[in-house]
């Protein structure tokens, strides 16, 4: 499994987790035991394989961040959406900044434009085209604000 398919796992548990919070361990407990997560496999391709012990680790620590951090990340958003009422941003899009800005501030593993672009490229696929250029002007500012003193 490559670092984009987890990523794109990862982006579907957060989602979940900011329709239906639980705690994050209860969520990957629940989402990765075997059969569940084989039961996935005709529904998305993404599903096709189980991570392995890597992509597990990059997951977990995403999902968990995500979650420790919510209300910061909530906070950034927020700060940098301007003109943006924070409630008629679309959930997509708020999972993927969420994560893409848990990244930038808390992953120095993962280049700045890695988070950013796979965070677009995610979006193109799962909400409508006009969030692309919205999220970039979010998320760039927020990594030229925030992150370039790190």
């Amino acid at each position: 499994m490559t670092r984009t398919a987890a990523r794109e796992i990862a982006f579907k548990l957060c989602f979940s987790q900011n329709e239906n919070p639980v705690p994050a361990e209860e969520l990957l407990g629940r989402f990765f035991d075997e059969e569940y997560y084989n039961s996935l496999q005709s529904d998305d391709e993404v599903f096709s394989e189980y991570p392995d012990a890597v992509q597990m680790e990059y997951i977990g620590r995403i999902i968990r961040g995500v979650s420790l951090h919510g209300a910061e990340l909530d906070g950034y958003i927020e700060k940098y959406a301007v003109g943006w009422n924070y409630g008629r941003i679309s959930r997509v899009a708020v999972a993927l900044m969420k994560m893409a800005m848990f990244e930038l501030l808390y992953m120095p593993d993962v280049p700045n434009k890695v988070a950013i672009n796979e965070a677009l490229e995610l979006a193109k696929r799962y909400d409508e085209e006009r969030v692309v250029p919205f999220m970039n002007g979010v998320l760039g500012t927020f990594a030229r604000k925030e992150v370039a003193h790190l």
